[in-house]
């Protein structure tokens, strides 16, 4: 016997302004990061990689092939060929894994962070600007926020 699903109340009142406004924003980062993958001669899914790899070395992780595929969703075929694009391009390197030299790692190359700041550094300037308009207890509510939509997102289903 199949089992009858239910569908969901639709959500109403003003948080779905809030909602709809995280969305437009959402697309516009997407564009503007498909806009540099394009400038560059870049895939999106390779700007995906370099954000992920500068966030795993901001927060002193070691990003391995295995690692940077999963969290991108690729299946180790697609994370090879993605990694030997970012590497014949001058963005990543691979290299020993500090701990366990047997461990391969994924840097990048400092050329591809500059090329990044260049273009996202006055986003981000400004996006810095409009958050020191709010006090610390508006920003730990904009952070809290921001996390819970982060991992609503990553839930399955």
């Amino acid at each position: 016997m199949q089992k009858q699903s239910h569908p969901q109340p639709r959500p109403q009142g003003p948080e779905l302004e809030i909602v709809h406004l995280l969305r437009a924003v959402t697309l516009e980062l997407g564009l503007h990061s498909a806009r540099f993958a394009n400038r560059n001669g870049m895939h999106p899914t390779d700007v995906r990689a370099l954000i992920a790899l500068m966030d795993a070395s901001r927060a002193g992780e070691e990003m391995t092939a295995g690692r940077l595929g999963a969290a991108l969703g690729l299946n180790s075929a697609g994370t090879t060929g993605l990694l030997d694009r970012l590497e014949r391009a001058g963005h990543v390197r691979r290299v020993r894994g500090e701990g366990d030299r047997r461990k391969v790692v994924i840097e990048v190359d400092s050329k591809a962070v500059e090329l990044g700041w260049d273009f996202f550094g006055p986003l981000i300037g400004r996006t810095v600007e409009l958050l020191q308009g709010y006090d610390e207890r508006e920003r730990a509510a904009i952070r809290g926020f921001l996390e819970g939509v982060r991992e609503a997102a990553g839930e399955d289903g």
